[in-house]
């Protein structure tokens, strides 16, 4: 009786064994391991998922969850900041159909965009703290000068939308940009911003840029 029982248990362990071969053969069939048992990469796990109908509303050419990817060994990059804003604007513009191109200028965006290169790079910023704020003077020479101008005080109207008292004055060469608050933890992150911290304020630089492009926003 106990040979039969030790017997019966070898043919099933026998059996079982022979199962899980023959399904790891099986064309297409994948266990957790992929085929033959063999560690998948998280590529090839992607990859197989596709099967899945959900899978494969999550997948395809652009990547997992429809976030576009870029092919491999194509840059991405534009290779200069405003040649990818302008790109960007262009697309849009495009993508758009009731875009008005007898209004479009693109011109003026690409003179915005230099301003503010010259207000970012080239702009000096003597920040001189207040008690309740920031003095801060702005100057620069030839375009930078002329950039000052342009768009620190059109700034100034973002600034009051956000809750600040902001207001420029003109000096020769730039402006004088005070910014205060009644505060105390605001006036402690406006000496934190600094000049372009505070150029930096707001959600509105996009918008605009779209606008200038669309002829329907100047500074």
């Amino acid at each position: 009786m106990s040979s039969w029982r030790w017997k019966a248990g070898l043919a099933g362990i026998v059996i079982a064994a022979a199962t899980a071969y023959a399904l790891a053969e099986t064309p297409g069939h994948q266990g957790p391991h992929g085929p033959m048992g063999r560690m998948m990469s998280p590529h090839e796990g992607a990859a197989g998922m596709d099967g899945c109908p959900m899978m494969q509303g999550m997948h395809g050419k652009h990547g997992m969850m429809g976030q576009q990817t870029q092919s491999p060994g194509q840059p991405a990059l534009p290779g200069q900041d405003a040649f990818g804003t302008i790109q960007e604007i262009v697309r849009l513009l495009e993508a758009d159909a009731t875009t008005d191109w007898s209004k479009v200028n693109i011109g003026a965006l690409r003179e915005h965009l230099i301003d503010m290169n010259e207000v970012t790079l080239h702009a000096m910023a003597d920040d001189k703290p207040l008690d309740d704020g920031v003095e801060i003077a702005v100057t620069g020479e030839g375009r930078t000068g002329e950039a000052i101008k342009r768009m620190v005080p059109a700034h100034v109207h973002e600034l009051n939308a956000m809750g600040w008292d902001a207001k420029t004055e003109d000096l020769p060469n730039g402006v004088k940009l005070v910014v205060t608050s009644d505060d105390p933890k605001q006036v402690t992150k406006l000496k934190a911003l600094g000049f372009m911290g505070i150029m930096a304020q707001g959600s509105h630089h996009q918008m605009h840029h779209l606008m200038m492009a669309k002829g329907e926003f100047t500074h």
